[in-house]
C-alpha cells in the first residue's frame, strides 16, 4: 500500500480541492506534481483511481506555508491540474480556494484563531500578492455553519470577506497590459485587463452569441476562443498560452437579473458554470473603464455600490474601486466548508 498523505479537501467558493501543508509534499516540485496528478487521478477524463471530481474546477490544490515575511501570516500557492491530460499549472490565483485558506491555516494551528472572529494575511505566492480572509471563529475554533448562499452553491455556509491588495497587474505586470483600454485581437475588439486574473473582455455579440447561453450550448467556440486567446496572450506579455490556464475569455452582454452585466467566462476553454473570484473582479475592473467593452453595456451601481457579475447560475457581488488609472481597492464575500480532513492514498505510478 501506498504512503498516505495529510490532507483536507474544501469546498471554496464554488470550486473544489485539496489543501496541504508544503512541509507535508516534497520539496522538489517534479516530484511534488507527480504526486498530487497521482492523487487526483489524472490523466484521465473520470479521474476515478483518484479524488478529482472529474472537471478543472474540482481539480485543484491548495499548499500552505507559514509565511516569514513580517505582517503576512501564511503563503498559499495554488496549482491548477489537469483532468485530462497530466498538467500542473501555476499560472493563475485561484480566488475560490483561497475562500479556504484563513479557516485551514487556523485548524492546521499556522495562525491563532480569535474568540469571535479572525484575520488572516495570506501571501498569494501566484502572483506575490496579498489578501486578507476574515471570517468567525466563536470560541476561538473555525466556524463553518451560517445562512450565507452563494449562487452556484447549494445550501449556505459562513461568510468570508476577502480583501485584496496589490493583485493589479500580477501575471502581466499591468493593469492594461497591451497598454490600451480597447484593442482589436484576431478580427475582435476586446479589453485585455489583469486584476488578480488575465481576461480577455469580449462581447458575446461580436462571436456571434447572445451571451445568455447555457455552457454546453457554447462548446462550439472552443475553436474561435482559442485563436482569439493565443493571438491576445502574446499581447499580454504572456507568450505562448496554448498550454496555460490563462488568460481567461469572458464574454459580456447587458444584464438580465438586476446586475451590471451578464458574463459566460472560458477556462479557458471549457465554459464555466459560474465565474473565479478574481476573474470577476477583473472583468469588473474592466467595466468600469470609459472605452472598455462591456462599459456600454454594463448598468453600472453607485459609487461604492457592489458590482452584480451575472453568470450562467446566478450572480457574484464584487466590490472594486478605482483611482484614476490604478485599482484602490476590492473585494468580495466567498463561503467554504471543510469536507473532510484525514490521509489521502495517491495510486502507483504509472
Amino acid at each position: 500500500m501506498s504512503t498516505g498523505i495529510r490532507c483536507m479537501m474544501m469546498r471554496g467558493g464554488t470550486s473544489k480541492g485539496a489543501y496541504f501543508l508544503a512541509e507535508d509534499l516534497p520539496a522538489d516540485p517534479a516530484e511534488r506534481d507527480d504526486l498530487l496528478l497521482r492523487v487526483m487521478g489524472t490523466p484521465d477524463p473520470r479521474q476515478i483511481d483518484g479524488i478529482g471530481g472529474a472537471h478543472p474546477l474540482t481539480s485543484k490544490v491548495a499548499i500552505v506555508s507559514p509565511s516569514e515575511r513580517p505582517g503576512v501570516d501564511v503563503e498559499y500557492l495554488f496549482l491548477q491540474l489537469g483532468v485530462e491530460e497530466p498538467t500542473v499549472s501555476d499560472k493563475q490565483n485561484c480566488g475560490n480556494l483561497l475562500a479556504g485558506i484563513g479557516p485551514f491555516a487556523v485548524e492546521r494551528g499556522l495562525v491563532a484563531a480569535g474568540p469571535r472572529r479572525t484575520a488572516v494575511r495570506i501571501r498569494m505566492v501566484n502572483s506575490d500578492s496579498i489578501a486578507t480572509a476574515e471570517f468567525a471563529t466563536p470560541g476561538g475554533a473555525v466556524g463553518y455553519d451560517g445562512g450565507t448562499a452563494i449562487s452556484g452553491v447549494p445550501g449556505t455556509a459562513a461568510p468570508i470577506v476577502l480583501s485584496f491588495e496589490d493583485t493589479e497587474g500580477s501575471a502581466c505586470g499591468a493593469l492594461l497590459p497591451t497598454g490600451n483600454v480597447r484593442d482589436v485581437v484576431d478580427g475582435v475588439e476586446v479589453t485585455c485587463v489583469d486584476n488578480g486574473m488575465p481576461v480577455v473582455v469580449a462581447a458575446a455579440s461580436d462571436l456571434g452569441v447572445t451571451g445568455y447561453e447555457d455552457p454546453a450550448d457554447l462548446a462550439r467556440l472552443g475553436d474561435r476562443i482559442q485563436s482569439l486567446r493565443l493571438a491576445a496572450g502574446k499581447l499580454m506579455g504572456l507568450g505562448d498560452v496554448s498550454d496555460a490556464s490563462v488568460p481567461k475569455t469572458t464574454l459580456v452582454a447587458p444584464p438580465r437579473d438586476g446586475g451590471a452585466i451578464c458574463t459566460r467566462t472560458f477556462i479557458p476553454l471549457r465554459v464555466h458554470a459560474s465565474i473565479g473570484v478574481l476573474g470577476a473582479v477583473t472583468v469588473a475592473t474592466a467595466l468600469l473603464m470609459d472605452g472598455a467593452v462591456g462599459h456600454d453595456l454594463a448598468r453600472l451601481p453607485a459609487p461604492g455600490a457592489p458590482m452584480g457579475i451575472e453568470h450562467p447560475t446566478g450572480r457574484l457581488d464584487v466590490e472594486v474601486e478605482l483611482g484614476g488609472a490604478s485599482v484602490r481597492r476590492a473585494g468580495v464575500v466567498r463561503t467554504a466548508r471543510k469536507l473532510f480532513d484525514g490521509t489521502v492514498f495517491p495510486r502507483r505510478s504509472l
